[in-house]
């Protein structure tokens, strides 16, 4: 087991990159009121929807990291491909928001972050395989709701998109909604295993 710091380092600051790039989709208006705004509005939603979820997966990274006890070059690995869909997020989100939110783009938007969540679970599986099945996070992920929920949201939404782009909104929105709120299983896990 290797520490944890650089791989945390590194994580965060591919994380900084994708918001930043994500922001540099947000074109400044040639006109000085707020009607030169209005064709903004797709892209600024667009965005405003991925810094959630991009902020979502920072929060609950580090919280995973932090109940991790070390890294194994699986986890590098898993993080690697982890990080890898999370990239692609600047541009789903780019492609949607010029788009209005159309079929295609708002699909795609869904596939990337169906396999952002397989990544992260595939990230657990690989801490959980080098900390073992009685470490601190094993015992905080008990069974998942929101991790096992996420992916079927999305599979829903995929093609919903094809018929009614709204609701494959809609349903991104949910999810973001459902991780909004903080997960807080690993960092109560954390405090018993510290003051047991």
């Amino acid at each position: 087991m290797m520490g944890k710091g650089r791989l945390e380092a590194f994580s965060d600051g591919v994380l900084a990159i994708i918001i930043t790039i994500m922001v540099l989709e947000l074109k400044v208006p040639h006109g000085d009121d707020l009607a030169a705004l209005a064709p903004l509005l797709p892209v600024f939603l667009s965005y405003l929807l991925s810094f959630v979820y991009v902020g979502i997966y920072w929060n609950n990274h580090h919280h995973l990291l932090h109940a991790a006890h070390g890294v194994t070059g699986a986890v590098l690995w898993a993080n690697l491909h982890l990080l890898f869909w999370l990239s692609l997020i600047p541009f789903v989100t780019g492609w949607m928001g010029e788009n209005h939110f159309s079929a295609l783009p708002t699909a795609l938007y869904g596939g990337v972050l169906l396999m952002a969540a397989i990544a992260y679970f595939i990230l657990q599986w690989a801490i959980l395989r080098g900390d073992g099945t009685a470490s601190v996070l094993a015992q905080a992920l008990g069974r998942d709701w929101k991790g096992k929920l996420s992916p079927v949201i999305y599979i829903v939404a995929i093609p919903a998109a094809f018929f009614a782009e709204w609701v494959s909104d809609a349903l991104y929105v949910l999810v973001a909604l459902i991780w909004l709120v903080p997960d807080r299983r690993i960092e109560r896990a954390l405090v018993v295993d510290e003051h047991p």
